[in-house]
This record gives structure tokens, sequence and C-alpha cells, in this order.
């Protein structure tokens, strides 16, 4: 996309707003932006096309649907030009949820998610020790997520 987006103090409101609370209607946000849904409707219409709005999802507690392990995975790759390669290989896990490439010790940390110890066994033995590229792992397991939240994009004064 050559164009570049120029964000004004709707535009982020909007986002900030958003990110709140996704389910308000345009029309509720419009009234609280003191602007039309219209408005707001072509504003997040422009937000998708350039990618800065993703899309919605829905907030899923995922312990009560049975996943009860969540782990982290520190990657260490035998040469930093197979990320790309590695990722596609990663990406084809479903219980893998995030997946970053990052500096320090590791070349790359994800994060999996699983009902139980035996699945993440399974995706730490049986898959993850498959793909070409990863030299080794270490994995710490989450006893407790303290929060999850999303950045706070203030609108500007």
């Amino acid at each position: 996309m050559a164009a570049k987006l120029n964000l004004d103090k709707l535009d982020l409101q909007i986002i900030h707003e958003m990110m709140n609370n996704a389910e308000i209607s345009y029309a509720d946000l419009g009234k609280k932006l003191f602007v039309s849904g219209g408005t707001i409707h072509v504003r997040i219409k422009k937000l998708q096309e350039f990618g800065i709005v993703k899309g919605t999802k829905l907030n899923v507690d995922i312990k009560q649907l049975g996943y009860d392990i969540t782990a982290f995975v520190g990657i260490y790759l035998e040469k930093s030009s197979l990320y790309d390669t590695v990722a596609k290989d990663l990406e084809r896990i479903p219980e893998i949820v995030r997946l970053n490439y990052i500096t320090g010790n590791y070349s790359m940390f994800i994060e999996i998610v699983c009902k139980d110890i035996n699945q993440l066994r399974f995706v730490l033995h049986d898959e993850l020790q498959k793909i070409k590229g990863i030299e080794r792992t270490e994995t710490f397991i989450s006893l407790e997520e303290g929060f999850s939240r999303n950045v706070q994009v203030a609108p500007e004064s």
C-alpha cells in the first residue's frame, strides 16, 4: 500500500473506545464521540483497509473450555536465516497461539495453549522436534496469568 494513513484525533478515539468495548454499536459510539454512526462506519472501514483494524475477536476464558496449560517456549535456531521456514512450520501447529522473533538468548519465542500436560508433551516432543532448523528449546509453564490487556491508544488532547 503506497499511501500512508494519517490518523486524526477522531480515529484514535474510535480505536481507543473500540479496544475497550468492541460490542458498542456505531450509532452509540457516534453519540459518545459527537459524530454520526455513518462517520464511525466510514472511519472503521478506512482503518480496516489500511490494516490498522484487523477485525474483532471474541475474548474467551479458555480455562472454562478445558485449556489448562499455557507454556512459553524459547527456540534456538541452527541459523537465524531459517526463521521464515521454521515460522511456517510452527504456524501449522494449532496449539501455538503466538510467535515472536526476538533478540536475546533465543531466536524465537512461542506461546502454546493445551488442554492438558499430555497434549503439551505431544506438541513439544512429537511436533517441535520434527521441525528442521530448531537446534533446541527451553520450556516455561505458566502457573497463572496475572493480566492480559491491549496497549492503551490514547487520543491526542
